[in-house]
């Protein structure tokens, strides 16, 4: 059946598995009969480059007015790839914006000593140490802000299908239900 559609020879590889390939920035290759897909090279170094020019060219801002920047740029990134095989890649973006942040404070202060520069910017917060962080005035009072932790996300697989549960027959009502309470749960 004709609909219309080609495919864009540029675009288009024919590729083996073994080898992989990169679709809506994930890779997916198998590895010794094991599927697996991981967030793409490519993505990682674009999110990588988009938060490195966020505190570039914010170099003068407050530290509250930062992290709400970075945050919604990271999360967003994180929930994307929360999915998948993806826990190697977040310990790798985290240890890198450490980095940016770092050298971030550094060139605020150049003047300052690196434990004087730990104490304003890096506190310990719960369990967490070197946690990049201020406080900010809210309405309620004050607030303490922090870059959010890619390395606290945590991974969450896909729960199949069952290939005879419809919607639409009454015996698998309670199935549906089991399910969508468990993505309720997920979400809060």
């Amino acid at each position: 059946m004709d609909r219309g559609l080609t495919l864009s020879e540029e675009k288009t590889t024919i590729t083996h598995i073994d080898d992989g390939f990169d679709f809506l920035g994930q890779n997916i290759r198998k590895y010794q009969n094991k599927l697996l897909i991981t967030p793409s090279r490519e993505s990682t170094r674009s999110l990588l480059l988009k938060v490195k020019a966020i505190i570039n060219t914010h170099r003068g801002l407050a530290t509250d007015v930062l992290i709400r920047k970075l945050n919604p740029v990271i999360r967003g990134w994180a929930y994307f790839h929360r999915h998948v095989v993806a826990k190697a890649t977040f310990s790798y973006i985290r240890h890198r914006i450490f980095k940016f942040l770092w050298r971030w404070a550094i060139r605020r202060h150049p003047h300052k000593g690196k434990r004087w520069i730990r104490r304003k910017y890096f506190k310990s917060i719960g369990g967490d140490n070197w946690v990049f962080s201020c406080l900010a005035l809210n309405k309620e009072g004050p607030l303490v802000l922090k870059v959010f932790d890619i390395g606290s996300v945590s991974i969450r697989r896909h729960i199949k299908i069952n290939a005879k549960a419809t919607p639409f027959d009454p015996d698998y009502d309670r199935y549906w239900n089991q399910r969508k309470l468990y993505s309720l749960q997920y979400l809060c």
